[in-house]
């Protein structure tokens, strides 16, 4: 089983990894990209997500990461942050750029089974610094879930579930859906 947990930033991901992790020792946990960058792109912007995107993409090819995994983002995280940047800024990037990301998230996803969704709901319990960029926050979120709803981006063999609720709830709501995918 290969699941991928996409959601904003400041959304639960590293605390819904963790805990599933903890639980089930036999998955490979594969961090957030962002771990993985240079520092040099510590900023928000097109650049770092582009190379986010593409570390996200590689680890999940099948030689690079065989076997059960569970790994924070994918490149659907980092199309919908180009996407929600475009969107706050009023343009459109690269058509060019966007093609070929769009290209790489779709063949990666190719190879995930599950994508849980970490969608931005009250109740989450989750308190977020006014510094973390609130608007492309929310906007990521927007973009994240119309994406997910594309099948011609996430892939017709992919099971999507949106986990919701407390950090209890959403770890039920995915061992639920591994349990259902693995029979």
């Amino acid at each position: 089983m290969r699941i991928v947990v996409s959601g904003t930033h400041a959304s639960g991901k590293s605390t819904i990894v963790s805990d599933f992790a903890g639980r089930h020792p036999e998955y490979a946990v594969l961090p957030d990209p962002f771990e993985l960058v240079d520092e040099f792109w510590d900023d928000a912007s097109a650049a770092s997500f582009v190379a986010q995107l593409r570390v996200s993409a590689a680890r999940l090819d099948l030689d690079h990461t065989p076997g059960s995994l569970i790994a924070e983002r994918g490149p659907v995280d980092f199309l919908a942050y180009l996407l929600a940047m475009d969107d706050l800024a009023g343009e459109s990037g690269s058509r060019e750029l966007m093609s070929r990301v769009a290209e790489m998230t779709r063949e990666a996803m190719r190879n995930v089974d599950l994508l849980a969704v970490l969608p931005l709901a009250r109740g989450d319990g989750i308190f977020v610094a006014a510094d973390e960029n609130l608007p492309l926050r929310q906007a990521m979120n927007d973009v994240l879930l119309d994406l997910i709803a594309e099948e011609d981006v996430v892939g017709a063999d992919v099971r999507v579930v949106e986990l919701t609720g407390d950090r209890a709830a959403r770890l039920a709501s995915l061992e639920e859906a591994v349990a259902a995918r693995v029979s």
